[in-house]
């Protein structure tokens, strides 16, 4: 009887052990299917292995093939950047519309939060992403909507789960713009402090700069850009200095690109919340401590060659058709020595009209007012693009959140209060049919 005993647990033994070995040589076995699916994809041109996060099994830094035109699909070609992070093809994907380039993967919160799969696309005319001639008249939001459901295509074919798409700033923009022209590509959107602006100086941000935080931290911000501009000759050749340990170099002139940066603090201060209030110098005893404060709230690679060729094709967007913002200089009358109006035009392609076109916007917001179901919205309650952020009709289930005290650095999940999340979860699980782990009530984001 005994014997017969061992031989069974033998055999059961024997039975989980080759259980075990089935499963894990399945999960080999679609892993290497993963990569031999991706090789024979033909619009993929380039794929290569990189490392991942550990939630991940694989992940691969993919060249897509795109035409230029997407109205004319056997024109000009150009390769877009991919990074696709794997964890098992049913399950969700996170799919990320950079606005930018996108020179590394990472892992996001919702991908973290959802256990999700996840793909990142680098926008058109950015980065590794740019065609040999850059005609600017495809940069449109309908062309680089069309790379990103083209590229939706390549891979729901392999992936089966619900999609939802992201992104951050302008990449938040993206993404609306996105589900806006092809409202079935994702299940879900979550754009973070994305603006959506009206015209090339959108009057709502002088609005919001009137108005965020006390009387008295505005004032405070008011005075120091006045002693900047009253101080420039003792500044610019710190400037000047910096440029040079820098490598900037500034064709608006060194004095025009200091006196933009001064405008530019109040907008920096809010948005980023790099300084506090108490920060900020109250008398010019000290040109040094003047000239650092403001260097740490706004940069001058901003307004530096380097810094506008990296972001001309952002330029052109804003100025046909995304919108951007200006300066109220009407306080420093007779302060500004080389400002005498403000736009962003110096930092456009050289010869390129420009022409903007307020029509896309105000389409996008009418169907996100009456068809823009199971959106959220993420938008940090200082942070001056909140100013332009989209507001809610009460049409559609979608939902809208505010970070207290928030900054376009701070406004994600991770930073919301309980009843915020529960919010965020509760649409979570019903737009993507999932149900969220939560351990303890509580959300772990690495």
């Amino acid at each position: 009887m005994m014997k017969t005993k061992n031989k069974i647990k033998r055999l059961i033994n024997t039975l989980l052990i080759l259980n075990i070995l089935i499963v894990f040589l399945s999960c080999n076995n679609k892993q290497k299917d993963l990569l031999s699916e991706l090789k024979s994809i033909s619009d993929i041109s380039q794929i290569t292995e990189i490392n991942h996060d550990s939630i991940y099994k694989s992940a691969y830094e993919l060249k897509i093939i795109q035409p230029v035109d997407h109205n004319n699909p056997d024109g000009e070609k150009f390769t877009q950047r991919v990074y696709l992070s794997h964890i098992d093809f049913s399950k969700p994907v996170v799919f990320i519309t950079e606005g930018y380039s996108a020179n590394r993967n990472y892992k996001s919160e919702l991908s973290d939060l959802l256990n999700s799969n996840q793909i990142i696309v680098e926008h058109r005319y950015f980065g590794e992403s740019k065609p040999d001639s850059l005609v600017w008249n495809y940069l449109t939001i309908k062309q680089a909507a069309e790379d990103h459901h083209h590229i939706v295509q390549i891979f729901k074919k392999l992936y089966t789960g619900k999609w939802l798409n992201t992104g951050i700033s302008k990449g938040g923009q993206t993404t609306m713009y996105h589900r806006y022209f092809f409202p079935n590509d994702v299940d879900m959107s979550v754009p973070y402090v994305a603006p959506l602006n009206f015209s090339t100086q959108d009057a709502r941000i002088y609005t919001f700069l009137d108005n965020v935080g006390t009387k008295s931290c505005r004032e405070k911000i008011m005075n120091f850009q006045k002693l900047l501009l009253k101080n420039e000759n003792k500044l610019i050749p710190m400037v000047k200095k910096l440029a040079e340990k820098k490598g900037y170099a500034f064709s608006i002139g060194v004095e025009k690109a200091f006196e933009y940066n001064v405008l530019e603090f109040s907008f920096a201060f809010w948005q980023w919340g790099l300084i506090k209030e108490e920060d900020i110098p109250e008398n010019d005893k000290s040109i040094v401590n003047l000239f650092n404060c403001l260097t740490k709230a706004s940069s001058f690679n901003y307004f530096s060659d380097q810094g506008i060729k990296e972001l001309q094709a952002f330029f052109y967007q804003a100025l046909t058709q995304i919108g951007y913002y200006g300066y109220d200089i009407t306080p420093f009358k007779g302060l500004l020595n080389y400002v005498t109006d403000f736009n962003f035009n110096f930092a456009a392609p050289k010869n390129v009209e420009l022409k903007f076109d307020p029509k896309p916007m105000k389409e996008i917001k009418n169907w996100l007012d009456n068809k823009g179901e199971n959106f959220i919205y993420i938008y940090g309650e200082n942070d001056t693009w909140s100013a332009t952020s989209y507001r809610l009709s009460g049409k559609t289930n979608a939902k809208k959140i505010y970070i207290n005290d928030g900054t376009h650095i701070t406004a994600r999940i991770k930073n919301m209060s309980d009843k915020q999340k529960e919010i965020i979860f509760s649409a979570l699980e019903k737009g993507l049919d999932i149900k969220i782990e939560k351990a303890n009530n509580e959300i772990s984001f690495k």
